[in-house]
């Protein structure tokens, strides 16, 4: 299988190392310079993932991909010269599975892309007795990586599954902060604080009514996170 990048950045000898980077490692590249731009060709190309400048004209990252993210959960690095903590926050708010600050190291830019690549395509391998979970009314099928609440479909990116995936099947165990980034991903080389916090934030507000008051994904404080564990029709009793 010949995987398709899309790179995106105003900056276009930047465009054009990665991209020969990438091709050096028999990954195809589109090359875009704009949010427009990048928003057409997700429309004609099938893309495995993108690299997303933040600061551009016509359109910025930022909007192109909240715009992406309404419809595709493809996987999604954003590149930005600004490396403080804030900045990589709203870039992860705003659906990036990862963050490259620029200048980067290309080594580690090609290993990040092919780990994106990799998780993508190999989402719910996991070996479970079932595959279907659930606990309450959340739901989460492995064969066809999806999660549901009620019944009602949700939509949820690569890397906020992978997070779910080991908190679902394992339900009712803490993992802490280095447990469950290391589980999710297979690798601590690249962990940030904010990481996990941010990506919990999210998969919140998608699974929870009350995002403030949870009722499935847990935080255990001063330890970590957990799904907790309930029989499907426990949660309406006593209403």
């Amino acid at each position: 299988m010949t995987y398709q990048v899309l790179v995106c950045d105003d900056d276009k000898d930047i465009v054009e190392a990665i991209s020969i980077y990438l091709k050096s490692e028999g990954i195809r590249t589109f090359q875009a310079f704009n949010g427009k731009q990048a928003l057409e060709i997700l429309k004609k190309e099938t893309i495995h993932l993108v690299m997303m400048d933040i600061m551009m004209p016509e359109m910025d990252g930022l909007e192109a991909v909240a715009t992406i993210r309404q419809t595709s959960n493809v996987p999604i690095i954003f590149l930005s010269a600004k490396s403080e903590n804030t900045d990589k926050v709203i870039g992860l708010n705003f659906g990036a599975d990862d963050y490259i600050t620029k200048p980067y190291n290309p080594l580690e830019m090609v290993a990040r892309v092919k780990a994106q690549l990799r998780r993508y395509t190999q989402l719910g391998t996991q070996v479970v007795q079932q595959n279907i979970i659930r606990t309450g009314g959340l739901e989460m099928d492995l064969d066809q990586k999806s999660v549901s609440l009620d019944g009602e479909a949700i939509a949820i990116t690569p890397t906020e599954w992978r997070i779910l995936r080991v908190l679902m099947t394992n339900l009712g165990k803490v993992f802490s902060t280095e447990e469950l980034f290391e589980a999710a991903w297979n690798d601590v080389a690249f962990a940030s604080n904010n990481t996990i916090a941010v990506h919990v934030r999210r998969i919140r507000e998608k699974i929870e009514v009350d995002p403030k008051n949870p009722i499935y994904l847990k935080v255990v404080w001063g330890i970590g996170y957990k799904i907790e564990k309930f029989e499907l029709s426990s949660l309406g009793e006593g209403d």
